[in-house]
């Protein structure tokens, strides 16, 4: 059953929030609402799917949480900092220093090895790394004896493995994943999946994931549900079964 949304509860800290988020494509007749006034948070330590139909806005809303995206109207708050509110310096040095990224194609550069791609960020941010942490995100995700190659030796499990321990090794305040299983077999989602769930229960680490997949979104803490462009309800500790059926509720199957 689709339970009401949003809420974290009010003894877990607020990681992301949105109020009133407002994004508008097009103009005129061809005007497309794609956010209509959402209200949603993202508690820190947790692992939160966002779902809804196609067209619902659930790449959008991530894409204006991260601060890949600017809102017409409305907030979105990192901690007490008001993304919305920053200039376009300000933002860029947000999300290159509190915001981990792992993507569908896994973006990572061909002609550096793993392990030049997993500190990328923080060379470009011109922060030494913290090689304890390092070795820690390392071992995690089985990538030791892989740091030396590029990612043309590499699997797409292994690849999306680079990408996220890139994602985590600055120790960021939240990670958005989008589609981050859409471009793998089901054994390397899985292990991808698992080591997302293992970095909120074991490092602290909140993560964001939007994916249009209910096994995927089984593995997180909870589902923010979206249609037309507003938040529709939620699920706390979802099954690929209660997921689907609230797919199902809201006209996605």
């Amino acid at each position: 059953m689709v339970q009401p949304a949003p809420t974290t509860g009010t003894d877990v800290r607020t990681a992301v929030a949105a109020r009133g988020l407002v994004k508008v494509y097009g103009r005129g007749d061809a005007a497309v609402r794609a956010l209509d006034e959402v209200d949603v948070d993202f508690a820190a330590g947790r692992f939160t799917a966002i779902m809804g139909p196609s067209g619902s806005g659930k790449s959008t809303l991530m894409h204006c949480l991260a601060g890949l995206d600017s809102a017409d109207a409305g907030e979105v708050h990192i901690g007490r900092t008001e993304l919305t509110a920053l200039s376009d310096r300000e933002l860029t040095r947000v999300r290159r220093d509190r915001i981990g990224f792992v993507f569908q194609s896994f973006n990572l550069l061909p002609a550096l090895t793993a392990e030049q791609n997993v500190l990328l960020g923080l060379e470009l941010a011109g922060r030494a790394p913290d090689r304890a942490w390092f070795d820690a995100v390392v071992d995690r995700l089985g990538l030791r004896d892989r740091l030396r190659h590029k990612p043309s030796e590499l699997s797409g499990g292994q690849q999306q493995r680079v990408a996220c321990a890139r994602a985590l090794v600055g120790r960021p305040d939240v990670v958005f994943a989008d589609e981050p299983t859409g471009n793998l077999d089901s054994r390397s989602g899985a292990e991808v999946l698992d080591f997302l769930r293992t970095s909120v229960r074991d490092l602290g680490q909140t993560v964001i994931m939007v994916t249009h997949d209910p096994v995927a979104a089984s593995h997180a803490d909870r589902v923010v549900l979206l249609a037309d462009g507003r938040v529709a309800g939620e699920l706390v500790r979802p099954t690929a079964d209660t997921v689907l059926a609230a797919l199902k509720h809201l006209g996605d199957i």
